[in-house]
């Protein structure tokens, strides 16, 4: 037959063209399924947003003049203030809270959201509107708990903030700018960061997932989809986010929760100590292994630090065997702790570390643990008594040494803490007694100490 020849060739064409259209099949599906594999957020996010409210507040504005602190609140609180000659009217502001007990409403978000409010609406993420109580506020770790009585609230449940690691993934859920339920992620930037409120008590996540006015409030979760902290401020000069963010570490949150819930206030452990930075210049200059830690300049009479033997000149170095990085870290840790809490207070004394225990008393309004701002700068010795007259003490108090005899208010030496009737007995640990002894130390020295007697007790004096 003549049609062999010819119907093969048709034959193997119908075939490869199977065979194209099998591979391009097989590479749909392929692609179909890698579609349904590839990474995403997606699950966690919507198990957990529904945990991530908007409030709502509104507080009457305040009579008189118009003040800096309305264009602050404007600009990084979502607050709309009343411009100038409008003052009286209703204020109203925006934030964001996480709700973190289903059974009970209670609702985590910022002291700064919530403060003086006079009406507080939370909003959820099916567009329910509820009216907020508040349960209590913590102006000093920027916290606060709300309660709803509502049925079918969804919470996150916590985390170990304690686990986390810089790089670690998180994820910033809030209301932006007053846009609900906005999902933001980025990394873990840097961990127990402190100093932007020198009156607060501070261990900061640093993220640069996007934070803005109104995240304030709102939840940082990873990528299990728990509660690892609570955002709280930004550092920028738009007010927009610039990829510095802070926010409060659950672990840190927690106590204070617990207190707030059960009592409404908080009630914070005292040591009893004045307190600096251990800054590069001064470990080289006192021979210290290290720059962590806290210098203390001064012990309170008959405070937890004095009963427990902690002397001015002391480095503390740790609390209940946690080591800790500066003056903030420090002031946390005790703050964290309730009064009458047995604490175990690693420091460095002469160059060797030892413990005490000390028994924490209580903070008061006016905080007796505080921290005196670094000064990096090299003292330069034309200036380092600039506003204060230093002579050689003739016997005043029996103490030998250099004796303050007048500081300028406004000066350099009052600012550095100089008190007139200081009797100067040493500088960076060296005893002197005249200023030929004192002078050798200075002009060397990368930073100066000056350990004074005051009103029968000693204290030091970082200068500036």
């Amino acid at each position: 037959m003549s049609y062999g020849p010819t119907f093969k060739p048709r034959f193997l064409t119908a075939m490869r063209y199977g065979a194209a259209l099998a591979v391009a099949c097989s590479g749909g599906l392929a692609q179909a399924q890698a579609a349904r594999e590839l990474p995403t957020l997606a699950p966690m996010i919507e198990a957990v947003s529904p945990a991530v409210v908007n409030i709502a507040v509104s507080t009457k504005a305040p009579g008189g003049p118009q003040t800096p602190q309305d264009e602050l609140l404007r600009r990084f609180f979502d607050f709309e203030g009343p411009p100038p000659g409008e003052r009286g009217r209703e204020l109203e502001g925006a934030g964001s809270g996480v709700i973190v007990d289903a059974a009970n409403g209670y609702i985590l978000t910022n002291h700064h959201v919530v403060a003086n409010a006079d009406q507080i609406t939370v909003t959820l993420a099916e567009n329910r509107s509820l009216t907020a109580r508040v349960v209590g506020t913590d102006q000093g770790s920027d916290l606060a708990v709300l309660q709803v009585e509502a049925a079918n609230l969804t919470s996150i449940p916590f985390g170990d903030s304690t686990t986390l690691r810089v790089g670690d993934y998180v994820v910033a859920i809030g209301n932006p700018f007053g846009f609900s339920n906005s999902v933001t992620s980025g990394i873990v930037s840097a961990l127990g960061r402190s100093g932007l409120n020198r009156e607060a008590f501070e261990d900061f996540i640093q993220t640069d997932a996007s934070i803005n006015p109104g995240n304030s409030g709102g939840a940082l979760v990873n990528l299990k989809g728990e509660l690892v902290g609570i955002n709280s401020a930004i550092i920028s000069r738009t007010g927009g986010n610039v990829g510095i963010g802070f926010a409060i570490p659950v672990n840190f949150v927690r106590p204070i929760m617990e207190q707030l819930v059960s009592t409404g206030t908080v009630r914070r452990g005292l040591l009893g100590v004045r307190i600096s930075d251990v800054t590069p210049d001064l470990a080289a200059t006192l021979g210290l292994p290290g720059n962590s830690g806290a210098l203390v300049t001064e012990v309170n009479e008959d405070s937890a630090a004095e009963r427990a033997g902690i002397h001015v000149d002391d480095v503390i170095v740790s609390i209940n065997g946690t080591r800790l990085r500066d003056t903030g870290s420090l002031r946390s840790s005790i703050g964290l702790l309730p009064p009458g809490d047995r604490v175990t207070v690693g420091l460095l004394r002469d160059g060797r570390e030892q413990t005490v225990t000390a028994v924490l008393g209580e903070l008061a309004s006016t905080a007796a643990v505080t921290a005196v701002p670094p000064h990096e700068e090299e003292a330069n010795l034309d200036s380092l008594f600039d506003g204060a007259e230093i002579v050689e003490n003739t016997g005043a108090n029996d103490v030998a040494g250099l004796l303050v005899a007048r500081v300028d208010q406004n000066s350099q030496a009052a600012a550095s803490g100089l008190r007139p009737g200081d009797v100067i007995t040493k500088v960076n640990r060296v005893r002197v007694r005249t200023l030929a002894e004192a002078v050798p130390i200075m002009e060397s020295a990368r930073a100066i100490l000056l350990e004074v007697q005051r009103d029968g007790r000693n204290a030091l004096i970082l200068m500036r």
